[in-house]
């Protein structure tokens, strides 16, 4: 799943080399936490207008995790 959020975030952002996915352990196994970090100047990128390609990013993102039993949430960072 990490890889193919990465795959996605590198085709919206200009500055590559500063993304940066960390996965959050949580205490249940079914759920899983994406945290994203791009460069400042691409977070307008990632967010979008009015958060549509955030949104959008989520739900291909909880898609995928249905299909492997989990649940999947991606936050934006700063």
């Amino acid at each position: 799943m990490k890889d193919i959020l990465e795959i996605i975030v590198r085709h919206l952002v200009e500055h590559q080399d500063a993304i940066q996915i960390t996965e959050v352990p949580s205490e249940n196994e079914k759920e899983v936490t994406f945290e994203v970090r791009v460069a400042s100047e691409d977070m307008g990128r990632m967010i979008g207008k009015q958060g549509k390609i955030a949104r959008s990013i989520r739900t291909v993102m909880k898609s995928i995790g249905t299909r492997e039993r989990k649940r999947v949430n991606v936050e934006f960072i700063d």
